[in-house]
């Protein structure tokens, strides 16, 4: 059993809160996360069937069969049951009566904030990060590996070849989770829709563009591309804005919320095609994003993540609000350090009035190195970067 560094927090302000929600992807571990730190709460799922019918028909009787410490997965699946929640635990008025879990995080936000804002914790619960796998015998070996495989426990759990999994993966999603999302006529496309994100990942995002590729209006890129986020499987990285001279590039970047997804949707069928792929850099930022997005998660704060780009195509893969503090992170898949890759890093803190912050270089499996203008960090040194 791997500890969930999320529990920590959870573990503080469940004792401050009526109520605590946890999100995150489908199969990401939120149930059995739920089970096994919190063994004295009663566990009952809305999907199935018999419990959706019994909180939807009769919410009152519901809550009095579980009138107190009890986990309700995937809660938004029966809408109406929150707005009894909220009467509920305003007249019990005691901390810690119930844990929330979904995977659609528009619908159950959108029932939070209608019926019981204030009244809960609210948290992110995404696929393992690296700290968590550290010292077990599924720690990456490789980059590759690190890429390729992703970071679902099932996989990891139940030994599952990773191309089997991620494909019934893709269709359970598609055919359940997107059906209950939004009216999709043509799944067909939405699919195709899916592939061509993941080879658009870590570039600006051109919704034209892919709106012809896909023979849709660029409006249903914005809808769908809503849905894909909503439902966890990708997010996007806003542009920072400051009182440049310069135009900057206003557009987002798409990312996946796991690169071993974002591999199958690619056709990798291996590991080692990852070596010559014109995506592999792409892939790499995306992982190392991921896993300081999991730092932040894991201690329950929200990550402040841009990027930086101008419109003569310099740019800084990521820039990290900290406070007053900004820090700077370039990624390289190459293990070389080569003083060209802090070029971008150097023209963006010549800008005037920049906020200062920590320069960083992530690069490949490269040991961690300190320097008088950057901190050089691999991928298996990640916790080097304080946030």
């Amino acid at each position: 059993m791997i500890q969930r560094q999320l529990f920590v927090v959870v573990n503080k302000l469940i004792k401050k809160y009526p109520i605590v929600a946890i999100t995150g992807p489908r199969q990401s571990g939120k149930s059995t996360f739920l089970k096994n730190s919190f063994p004295t709460y009663e566990y009952v799922s809305l999907e199935s069937i018999d419990n959706r019918e019994f909180a939807a028909k009769d919410p009152r009787g519901f809550l009095a069969r579980y009138p107190s410490k009890t986990i309700i997965d995937e809660a938004q699946q029966v809408p109406s049951l929150f707005s009894y929640l909220q009467s509920h635990v305003d007249e019990t008025n005691k901390s810690g009566q119930y844990i929330l879990s979904g995977s659609q995080n528009f619908l159950l936000l959108h029932n939070i904030s209608q019926s019981l804002a204030g009244r809960v914790a609210l948290f992110k619960l995404l696929p393992f990060s690296l700290q968590e796998l550290q010292n077990t015998k599924w720690y990456p070996k490789t980059t590759e590996e690190f890429l390729f495989k992703g970071m679902y426990p099932r996989l990891y759990d139940k030994k599952l070849a990773e191309t089997q999994y991620y494909a019934d993966y893709i269709e359970t999603y598609v055919e359940r989770d997107v059906r209950q999302l939004a009216n999709i006529g043509d799944l067909g496309k939405f699919r195709t829709f899916l592939k061509l994100c993941a080879g658009r990942i870590g570039q600006v995002l051109n919704m034209h563009s892919l709106a012809n590729d896909v023979g849709i209006s660029a409006p249903t890129v914005k809808n769908w591309l809503s849905i894909l986020e909503s439902s966890y499987i990708l997010f996007q990285l806003r542009p920072y804005h400051n009182n440049f001279n310069k135009r900057l590039i206003k557009s987002t970047k798409i990312y996946f919320y796991d690169t071993g997804l974002a591999c199958n949707l690619l056709n990798l069928k291996k590991k080692e095609q990852l070596h010559e792929h014109y995506l592999k850099g792409g892939l790499f930022e995306n992982a190392l994003l991921l896993e300081l997005m999991k730092t932040m998660y894991n201690k329950g704060e929200k990550p402040e993540f841009y990027y930086w780009r101008e419109s003569n195509g310099k740019e800084i893969d990521l820039l990290i609000e900290d406070g007053l503090k900004l820090h700077r992170l370039e990624m390289k898949y190459s293990n070389t350090f080569d003083s060209s890759f802090m070029q971008n890093i150097n023209i963006f803190n010549a800008q005037e009035k920049m906020p200062k912050g920590n320069n960083y270089l992530l690069l490949g499996d490269h040991p961690y190195q300190k320097r008088s203008d950057i901190e050089i960090v691999g991928w298996k040194e990640l916790e080097k970067i304080k946030l």
